[in-house]
């Protein structure tokens, strides 16, 4: 793109209308720290600005103002560029570095992409005024080395088609392949159009799955309008070829990796394609070395190739006709953000499905339960929007439930304060009134029109008022009323200008006109930051510092433009810094909102008080956070601002940073002294849970070296941060937790559901792993008794999706499997891989739960009930050979198929030494009562009266044998005694270290060349040594002083380490000092 050289005006000018497209100027500029202004263009797609004067640049997080015609706009630099400039490359744009492409419709350009079916990638996109490489034409890498440019629209000519955009990041989060039953589809979406909710992914489609006669809807991105293409039936498929699993490879033209192929012109062998981490999809290749090494390499990832093919592969096969032209962009859709989405929390809702569709629809989308049948008909809340688009609804007693969205039907919800429209119908009002107000004649005259709720009762009944009488409706009666609808309102409604009309008022203020010597231009002249007339102002009115226009004090207006010399000169005036306007913010909310850091430290020295609500319920500081401004956020903390005071969502300014990862805010939060991290929001997340929720790695750790005592704090559902964690597949998070912040992964929450429980529910196949690597009980139950293999084979969605088998990752689950050898060619689903790692792990595949069902019981295919048998019977098998009888040891376990009967199952008792809280040690710990936390070594615990973790009283001490710890003297008897142990094992140690090897009689006199030695005697006659086998082709014969010499040094290291432990009292402790002593 060519480089733009627009100059910045320090004026603001009139705006005007270029071609389709709205103009204006950027009054401030905030997130870089500069305020400059610049004519824009408001695009649809992401444009780029050009670098400011000054050195600072806009950068995608950037936020300005921008002054349109009719008002001013608050809007991301993501979302502007200059007139007349280029468009940069977009993600949801037709054409982008990385793309896969193959030849086209208008292709005439022989065999450079070396015959049709081969794939290359746009690594270079055309710009205006380029001779190379023209608008409307792009650079292509083929797979087989060949680099050119073709067209994408040049000349009206296409000679591309786009074969696969998952490359350059396109994803549809909340739509699975109901083929290969993957998540999240990349690239493009292939949805029928004759059976309903059916889609697939690219690999799916080409490999003619589904039924052929099918037509289908092409979606080039998630937020792109569909187009459709004919069925698949009868239509010709072109062979796909190029670099693909098998191919022969050697390094490209983008090569930077050295010598890790063993050098140039070596040949590799491609293993897979895959993503690159969750960036791109299908962007990288794993390829193996003629060395044996194998690492992964771009293949359209950045746009970069680092790959030729010599040997090409098969990659499957396309339909020509049914992919986009190149360069033809796709319509994009609005899109889709929380308000969108067709349900908000609060929401009334209910299932009005039969069952049987019911359970074809939440496959995919939260999983069918039978238990789920018993709510169809009732009336839930929407508790809250799950990230893939899902709806959680919570029915009576707690019960919660995940719904697919279209199996929903959303009743009418209203709030304290809304303005409502009877509906007209008499008989129907009629009808819906009995039992929910009744009906009486004089609400004749209220149909049809407006009113306002007032109250809303227990049983969902509304209170509406209508000029000043109120009647009680039931909410099927009303609807929710549009301003714009009507303006014969029988309320009357306070309107006020909302916060994103700030610079809409300021840029009034600019541009106003009014005598040059009123009290109310000191206003406008603080917006323009005219210093000297100011002053004169001030002068000339001082009792009117404070006077508003446009409801805006100068104060105000100058905090927020940062104009820091004005302020400065009303300060002096006695302006008063904490006056509110009509929305109650003060000049410190304003320097906030405008990004003002050095003023807002000007402020709070002259008193501001950084506290202060406006009616919204935010401080200044909320205001910062809730922008992303990091500077303001350092420079109120720097002054003492409360940062504990929530929300008008009832959120800490750390919770909000948590949930839109503001990394350097994240940080100076959790620095402040006096934060409290117990503070919980309205759904009772304190804040360790909530950055486990929202998989905040730096807020984990930040919040764990400041309160590692939250790591087992419980939410009012028994839910602790690692249960959030599980829940939500964030394994980087639960390691944090688990190895930093030493939680207890067999905590329980209010239904009896231990993490394991709930990462197994989810079918997350790496958090099981860590999970049970880490300590958890693989044979815990859950209030219906199910253990993690019940919830594993009850669940029809974790047995729909297929492993993803990970080639190359040892560590993986199904490597485990694999290396077992039971696996042969059995191809594993998520359910079955899961319930074979907990067998050989140890779970009790004969478990009965409270309806008497054991695991195996629930699996209906004999062939994986058999194979889940053989993982538990190799544990069984390996478990008996690695334990004597004597030390094997069973415990009974409660079987719920009969009251009050038990059975002898074999579960082996491990105790494994794990990190005392106290000393650090590893040692096998002590358990408290009645708290049950195991957190301290036995010597530490004795002294100990209340549990350090939790401050509960002490009733009781266990060791791991069940013997109580007694609180004698035995700590210092057992301490010396271990001490002796120490010095005689030491004493062992040195003897040996002097004593020749061969006769361990004499003392060591020759020395061989390879540091071992012997005794004269018997180092005459050797050729080799005794104990490493080496020739020995020179000896040395020694006085044994060196060895004394080592002695010696041991013995002196040794008195001073018991003379301070206050050792050697006793003969028995000296004697062997006095020994070795005596022998140097």
């Amino acid at each position: 793109m060519s480089e733009q050289t627009t100059t910045f005006h320090e004026n603001v000018n009139m705006i005007r209308q270029q071609q389709l497209e709205k103009t204006g100027r950027v009054l401030v500029q905030n997130g870089c720290g500069g305020r400059r202004q610049q004519k824009i263009a408001s695009s649809v797609l992401r444009d780029r600005l050009p670098k400011p004067e000054g050195g600072s640049c806009f950068k995608e997080n950037c936020v300005v103002h921008v002054l349109f015609s009719t008002k001013c706009r608050r809007l991301p630099v993501a979302k502007l560029r200059v007139p007349g400039t280029p468009m940069d490359s977009d993600p949801y744009a037709s054409m982008q570095i990385g793309m896969r492409v193959v030849r086209g419709a208008d292709w005439r350009w022989g065999s450079q992409d070396n015959g049709e079916g081969n794939v290359g990638t746009v690594v270079e996109i055309g710009r205006q005024g380029s001779p190379a490489t023209p608008d409307k034409t792009v650079v292509v890498q083929w797979d087989h080395g060949t680099r050119t440019n073709y067209r994408t629209g040049f000349q009206g000519a296409y000679d591309l088609l786009l074969y696969d955009n998952a490359q350059i990041g396109v994803r549809h989060p909340n739509i699975i392949c109901d083929c290969c039953k993957k998540h999240g589809i990349r690239g493009m979406r292939w949805k029928c159009k004759v059976c309903f909710d059916y889609d697939l992914c690219l690999h799916c489609y080409m490999s003619n799955k589904h039924d052929l006669s099918h037509a289908f809807e092409r979606y080039e991105t998630a937020h792109s309008q569909p187009v459709t293409v004919s069925p698949r039936q009868n239509l010709p498929r072109v062979a796909l070829k190029g670099i693909f699993q098998d191919a022969k490879v050697v390094r490209g033209p983008d090569w930077e990796w050295g010598n890790q192929d063993g050098g140039d012109g070596k040949i590799g062998r491609v293993v897979d394609i895959r993503g690159w981490d969750v960036e791109t999809g299908r962007s990288v290749a794993s390829v193996t070395w003629a060395d044996g090494t194998t690492n992964v390499y771009r293949v359209g990832h950045k746009g970069k190739v680092d790959l030729k093919c010599i040997t090409e592969a098969s990659g499957g096969f396309y339909y020509k006709e049914h992919l986009p032209k190149l360069g033809k962009p796709a319509e994009l859709q609005k899109k889709e953000s929380t308000e969108g989405h067709p349900f908000q929390h609060g929401d009334k809702v209910k299932c009005l499905l039969d069952i049987d569709i019911l359970r074809e629809m939440q496959e995919g989308h939260g999983g069918w339960n039978p238990k789920m049948a018993e709510f169809i008909g009732q009336t839930g809340t929407v508790h809250r929007i799950t990230d893939r688009g899902d709806v959680r609804v919570q029915f009576k007693n707690d019960t919660r439930w995940t719904f697919h969205p279209g199996a929903l039907t959303k009743l009418n919800t209203f709030w304290v304060d809304d303005v409502v429209r009877v509906i007209d119908d008499m008989e129907t009002v009629k009808q819906l009134q009995a039992g929910h107000g009744e009906w009486t004649e004089e609400m004749t005259a209220i149909l049809g029109h407006i009113g306002k709720v007032i109250k809303i009762f227990g049983d969902g009944d509304l209170r509406v008022s209508f000029a000043g009488q109120s009647w009680t409706f039931n909410p099927a009666c009303l609807t929710a009323y549009q301003r714009e609808e009507d303006a014969n309102l029988m309320t009357t409604q306070d309107t006020r200008e909302s916060k994103s009309s700030l610079v809409s008022v300021v840029g009034r203020l600019l541009s106003q006109k009014m005598e040059a010597d009123s009290p109310g231009r000191l206003v406008v002249e603080a917006a323009h930051g005219n210093v000297g007339k100011v002053r004169d102002l001030i002068q000339k009115y001082p009792d009117k510092v404070d006077v508003q226009n446009q409801g805006r004090t100068a104060l105000q207006v100058a905090s927020y433009v940062g104009q820091m010399e004005v302020a400065k000169l009303l300060l002096q005036a006695h302006a008063n810094v904490d006056l509110w306007d009509e929305e109650g913010d003060t000049a410190l909310h304003y320097a906030a909102y405008g990004n003002q850091a050095d003023v807002a430290r000007l402020l709070v020295s002259k008193g501001a008080n950084p506290n202060l609500l406006n009616t919204a319920r935010c401080t200044a500081l909320y205001v910062a956070v809730n922008n992303g401004f990091t500077e303001v956020v350092k420079a109120l903390c720097e002054n003492n601002c409360d940062v504990n005071l929530p929300g008008s969502s009832g959120e800490t300014p750390l919770h909000y940073a948590i949930n839109a990862d503001f990394k350097c805010i994240i940080e100076a939060l959790t620095e402040v002294p006096g934060i409290d991290f117990t503070i919980q929001n309205q759904q009772g997340f304190n804040l360790l849970h909530h950055a486990a929720l929202k998989g905040n790695k730096l807020a984990i750790k930040k919040i764990l070296a400041r309160a590692r005592q939250l790591v087992d704090a419980k939410k009012d559902d028994g839910f602790t941060a690692l249960h959030l964690a599980a829940l939500n597949n964030h394994k980087e998070v639960a390691e944090i937790l688990i190895k930093e912040g030493r939680c207890d992964v067999n905590l329980r929450n209010n239904r009896n559901q231990a993490p394991l429980h709930l990462a197994v529910t989810q079918g997350h196949l790496e958090m099981v792993q860590l999970l049970v690597s880490e300590g958890a009980d693989v044979n815990s139950e859950d209030e219906d008794g199910d253990t993690a293999m019940h919830i594993i084979l009850e669940r029809e969605h974790l047995v729909s999706v297929l492993v993803d088998e990970q080639p190359g990752r040892e560590d993986s689950l199904f490597s485990k499997l694999q290396a077992s050898g039971f696996l042969g060619n059995t191809q594993l689903n998520v359910g079955t891989a899961l319930a074979c790692y907990l067998a050989q792990q140890g779970a009790d595949v004969h478990y009965a739960n409270h309806r008497g069902k054991s695991p195996l019981d629930l699996v209906s295919d004999g062939s994986i009930a058999h194979l889940i048998q053989t993982f538990s019977q190799k544990y069984r098998e390996e478990q008996e050979s690695s334990s004597d009888s004597s030390t094997t040891t069973s415990s009974l376990r409660r079987v719920h198929t009969t009251p009050n009967t038990m059975t002898n199952l074999s579960v082996p008792k491990v105790a494994a030494p794990s990190e005392c809280l106290v000393c650090s040690e590893l040692a096998l710990l002590v358990l408290f009562f009645p708290c049950q936390h195991s957190i301290v070594c036995e010597e530490c615990s004795r002294r100990m009266k209340k549990c350090i973790k939790c401050q509960v009283t002490i009733t009781k001490k266990l060791k791991q044998d069940n013997s109580e710890v007694d609180g004698g003297s035995g700590p210092e008897v057992t301490n010396q005694q271990k001490l002796m142990e120490d010095l005689q094992s030491r004493y062992r140690q040195m003897e040996e270290r002097i004593t020749c090897p061969i006769c361990i009689d004499s003392q060591i006199k020759v020395i061989y060349q390879c540091g071992h030695g012997s005794c004269q005697e018997c180092g005459v006659s050797l050729n080799v040594c005794p104990i490493c086998r080496q020739a020995i082709p020179k000896k040395k014969t020694t006085s044994g002083f060196s060895s004394r010499s080592l002695v010696a040094a041991e013995v002196r290291v040794w008195w001073r380490f018991c003379s301070s432990n206050h050792i050697g009292r006793n003969r028995q402790t000296m004697m062997p000092i006095c020994f070795l002593t005596a022998a140097v």
